[in-house]
Protein backbone atom coordinates (compact mmCIF):
# COMPACT_ATOMS: atom_id res chain seq x y z
CA UNK A 1 0.00 0.00 0.00
CA UNK A 2 1.42 3.44 -0.87
CA UNK A 3 2.34 6.12 1.64
CA UNK A 4 1.19 9.71 1.16
CA UNK A 5 2.63 12.95 2.47
CA UNK A 6 -0.06 15.49 3.31
CA UNK A 7 1.38 18.89 4.20
CA UNK A 8 0.98 22.64 4.28
CA UNK A 9 3.32 25.63 4.76
CA UNK A 10 2.91 27.66 7.94
CA UNK A 11 2.03 30.73 5.85
CA UNK A 12 -1.09 28.95 4.54
CA UNK A 13 -2.71 28.99 7.97
CA UNK A 14 -4.42 32.34 8.35
CA UNK A 15 -6.21 31.66 11.62
CA UNK A 16 -6.90 34.26 14.32
CA UNK A 17 -4.88 33.64 17.49
CA UNK A 18 -8.01 33.03 19.55
CA UNK A 19 -8.98 30.15 17.22
CA UNK A 20 -5.60 28.35 17.15
CA UNK A 21 -6.48 26.05 20.05
CA UNK A 22 -9.67 24.91 18.30
CA UNK A 23 -7.78 24.34 15.03
CA UNK A 24 -5.13 22.34 16.90
CA UNK A 25 -7.75 20.16 18.54
CA UNK A 26 -9.55 19.62 15.21
CA UNK A 27 -6.26 18.54 13.61
CA UNK A 28 -5.47 16.20 16.51
CA UNK A 29 -8.93 14.67 16.13
CA UNK A 30 -8.23 13.82 12.49
CA UNK A 31 -4.91 12.24 13.54
CA UNK A 32 -6.72 10.21 16.22
CA UNK A 33 -9.16 9.07 13.53
CA UNK A 34 -6.26 8.07 11.24
CA UNK A 35 -4.69 6.09 14.09
CA UNK A 36 -7.98 4.32 14.81
CA UNK A 37 -8.31 3.47 11.12
CA UNK A 38 -4.79 1.99 11.08
CA UNK A 39 -3.48 4.34 8.35
CA UNK A 40 -1.39 6.70 10.50
CA UNK A 41 2.40 6.54 10.17
CA UNK A 42 3.79 9.88 11.36
CA UNK A 43 2.79 13.51 11.80
CA UNK A 44 4.28 16.70 13.15
CA UNK A 45 5.30 20.23 12.47
CA UNK A 46 8.62 21.73 11.48
CA UNK A 47 10.16 23.59 14.42
CA UNK A 48 10.82 27.07 12.99
CA UNK A 49 12.95 27.93 16.04
CA UNK A 50 15.65 25.45 15.00
CA UNK A 51 17.64 26.44 11.91
CA UNK A 52 18.08 23.82 9.17
CA UNK A 53 21.52 22.46 8.30
CA UNK A 54 22.84 20.65 5.25
CA UNK A 55 24.87 17.55 6.06
CA UNK A 56 27.34 16.33 3.41
CA UNK A 57 28.33 12.71 2.88
CA UNK A 58 31.51 13.27 4.88
CA UNK A 59 29.56 14.79 7.77
CA UNK A 60 30.46 18.41 6.98
CA UNK A 61 27.75 20.81 8.16
CA UNK A 62 26.54 23.93 6.37
CA UNK A 63 24.03 26.38 7.77
CA UNK A 64 20.80 26.78 5.84
CA UNK A 65 18.90 24.61 3.42
CA UNK A 66 18.54 23.91 -0.25
CA UNK A 67 17.29 27.09 -1.89
CA UNK A 68 14.23 25.20 -3.19
CA UNK A 69 13.16 24.27 0.35
CA UNK A 70 13.74 27.54 2.20
CA UNK A 71 9.99 27.82 2.67
CA UNK A 72 9.63 24.25 3.98
CA UNK A 73 7.83 24.73 7.26
CA UNK A 74 4.40 24.07 8.66
CA UNK A 75 2.74 20.75 9.36
CA UNK A 76 2.64 17.37 7.73
CA UNK A 77 1.58 13.78 8.16
CA UNK A 78 2.35 10.51 6.46
CA UNK A 79 -0.49 8.04 5.98
CA UNK A 80 -0.47 4.57 4.45
CA UNK A 81 -3.55 4.34 2.25
CA UNK A 82 -4.97 1.95 -0.34
CA UNK A 83 -5.46 4.55 -3.10
CA UNK A 84 -4.97 8.13 -4.18
CA UNK A 85 -8.72 8.61 -3.80
CA UNK A 86 -8.45 7.65 -0.12
CA UNK A 87 -5.51 10.05 0.23
CA UNK A 88 -7.60 12.87 -1.23
CA UNK A 89 -10.35 12.14 1.32
CA UNK A 90 -7.89 12.25 4.23
CA UNK A 91 -6.25 15.43 2.86
CA UNK A 92 -9.70 17.04 2.73
CA UNK A 93 -10.31 16.13 6.38
CA UNK A 94 -6.99 17.69 7.36
CA UNK A 95 -7.67 20.77 5.20
CA UNK A 96 -11.00 21.27 6.93
CA UNK A 97 -9.43 20.88 10.39
CA UNK A 98 -6.45 23.15 9.65
CA UNK A 99 -8.51 25.61 7.61
CA UNK A 100 -6.07 25.60 4.71
CA UNK A 101 -5.43 23.60 1.55
CA UNK A 102 -3.13 20.61 1.82
CA UNK A 103 -0.45 19.46 -0.60
CA UNK A 104 -0.67 15.75 -1.43
CA UNK A 105 2.35 13.71 -2.55
CA UNK A 106 2.83 9.99 -3.00
CA UNK A 107 6.02 8.24 -1.91
CA UNK A 108 7.74 5.76 -4.22
CA UNK A 109 6.87 2.24 -3.17
CA UNK A 110 10.04 0.71 -1.74
CA UNK A 111 9.63 -2.87 -0.53
CA UNK A 112 12.39 -2.35 2.06
CA UNK A 113 10.79 0.73 3.63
Amino acid sequence: MPHYLISFPASAMNVPAEELAAVGEAARQVIREAKAAGVYRFAGGINADVAPQLVAGDGTLSQGSYQQTQEFDGGFCVLRLPSREAAVQWAAKIAKACRCAQELREFFDDPES
